[in-house]
């Protein structure tokens, strides 16, 4: 590792290097605020660009992009309420109404440097324990796949807001969404209603714009256009976070960042599965878990921090043995081929400079990522003091170009609107949307990993106790059980006329 240290640090200390990462940095932060339009839009759409740079600017430049993006998504979050992008749902629960509190730049710093704190875990885990607990991910099959995803939707009960029955409501048509498009066993046509365009099943960034963008510009036409108006104290907050909210963040912060290197190592899940087990875990943890859906510090530098953690994991698999950790990095693994680099095991070996300056490049990315946000968080918190009836517009564009951009046709932006008043009837309801976020990430994976894990067994449920992660996660998952239920326990104790 050593003898590839310092000529990594020759290769990476560039003023081009620097400069595309800043410019990736810039853009990922931007594209990402904007609800609709994901990060991995973004890589798509800035990935030509790279085709015609070497190997470590062209990285550096996607990197920033992506890790920025794991930020960005909490702006608008924070400020209006709307996710930019789908892991930043969790930070929404916290970051609103805290901002609603008049603490709109306590709430971006808080979100930003949690996300630094992630991303530079995450970059260290990659740089002194990548090729290491790759091997180890390598060996789960599709029995302990299976069990992560249940461990995944054990935090359905902690995020069901009031009702933990109309929470697993919820959950159950997120799953029963994810359902939509063809068997992945048979390729048979499920819930297509002889629509071809459902054939590959629903986009996940098109399912949220409808459920938590457009769902918000419904729920600010029916209030008086009075109201309407924010308040504009709001971005008059100084920005202050006190000592004693940071030391109550500092076990989120660093117990989210574990969880999110852990999530992103495994191929397949992603961070807003990280950001989730993260909030939930935290919430759990807390001395105050009363403030957490009302403005809790710890729920925002939890997920944030947790999610940005996921960026340099999802690399370990990438780099090691050639597996992307996740779609965006996915589309990094063409940046890297078109350059002769075929990643896997061997690469550190024969191009172990190229690949110790892309994951020293990580931390630095981080670092500037830092520099910028906190430069432009008074521009950010600023975005709060635009009129609702200008900016509920703006949004409203942004989200149908957002949905239309996606696979570029007009289905997309109906299903869009379809989901935006599916979310509509479901707040009249009293049905959180939340769940329904969880069953469609996990639904898909869940049911192919669980098929796939009994047809190697010939129908056999013993699988799922046959080996030591399996065992591991059937652990994990009745510990998760045992504290929700404590949980809420605890609540009711507290608050015995609380519904059910």
């Amino acid at each position: 590792m050593l003898q590839h240290i310092i000529p990594a640090t020759g290769l990476l200390f560039t003023l081009e290097n620097i400069l595309w990462i800043n410019i990736g940095v810039f853009i990922g932060s931007v594209f990402a605020a904007i609800p609709g339009l994901s990060v991995i839009l973004c890589v798509i759409l800035f990935l030509p660009v790279t085709y015609s740079m070497t190997a470590i600017p062209g990285m550096m430049f996607l990197l920033g992009i992506y890790c920025a993006g794991g930020y960005g998504g909490s702006v608008s979050a924070i400020l209006i309420n709307t996710p930019g992008t789908p892991h930043a749902a969790a930070t929404m629960l916290d970051g609103h109404p805290l901002s609603e509190k008049g603490r709109t730049k306590a709430a971006l710093k808080i979100a930003l440097y949690a996300s630094t704190f992630g991303g530079v875990f995450s970059a260290l885990m990659l740089l002194f324990l990548g090729p290491q607990v790759a091997k180890i991910a390598a060996q789960l099959g599709t029995a302990e796949y299976f069990m992560v995803c249940v461990f995944g939707l054990t935090i359905i009960a902690g995020v069901s807001g009031k009702s933990m029955i109309k929470g697993l409501i919820s959950a159950c048509l997120g799953l029963l969404i994810s359902c939509v498009g063809s068997d992945p066993m048979t390729s048979y046509d499920r819930f297509t209603f002889g629509i071809s365009r459902l054939y590959l099943g629903l986009d996940l960034a098109i399912c949220l714009i409808g459920l938590f963008a457009l769902v918000e510009i419904m729920a600010k036409a029916e209030r008086r256009l009075d109201r309407l108006n924010l308040d504009t104290t709001q971005i008059k907050d100084d920005g202050v976070i006190t000592k004693a909210e940071y030391k109550r963040m500092a076990r989120p912060v660093l117990i989210s960042s574990i969880i999110g290197v852990l999530v992103g190592i495994i191929p397949g899940t992603g961070a807003s599965e990280a950001s989730w087990f993260s909030y939930n875990t935290a919430k759990n943890m807390s001395k105050y878990p009363e403030e957490f859906g009302h403005g809790s510090v710890e729920g925002v530098a939890a997920a944030e921090s947790a999610n940005n953690a996921v960026t340099g994991a999802t690399l370990i698999p990438l780099l090691t043995l050639g597996i992307p950790g996740d779609g965006t990095v996915a589309i990094m693994l063409s940046a890297l081929m078109i350059n002769g680099l075929n990643p896997g095991l061997s690469l550190f070996t024969t191009q172990g400079d190229i690949m110790y300056a892309i994951m020293l490049g990580l931390i630095l990315v981080n670092v500037f990522m830092l520099l910028q946000g906190k430069f432009l968080t008074t521009l950010f918190a600023k975005v709060v003091s635009i009129p609702q009836e200008i900016l509920t517009p703006i949004i409203v564009i942004f989200c149908f170009a957002g949905a239309y951009s996606v696979n570029g046709n007009y289905f997309d932006v109906g299903v869009a609107l379809v989901f935006g008043i599916l979310s509509w009837v479901l707040r009249k309801l009293e049905l959180p949307p939340v769940p329904i976020l969880l069953g469609l990430v996990l639904g898909s994976m869940t049911e192919t990993n669980f098929r796939r894990a009994l047809l190697i067994s010939n129908g056999s449920p013993s699988i799922f106790f046959s080996s030591v992660y399996c065992i591991i996660f059937l652990v994990l998952i009745v510990a998760a059980v045992g504290t929700i239920v404590r949980g809420k326990i605890k609540e009711r104790k507290a608050n015995p006329q609380k519904e059910d």
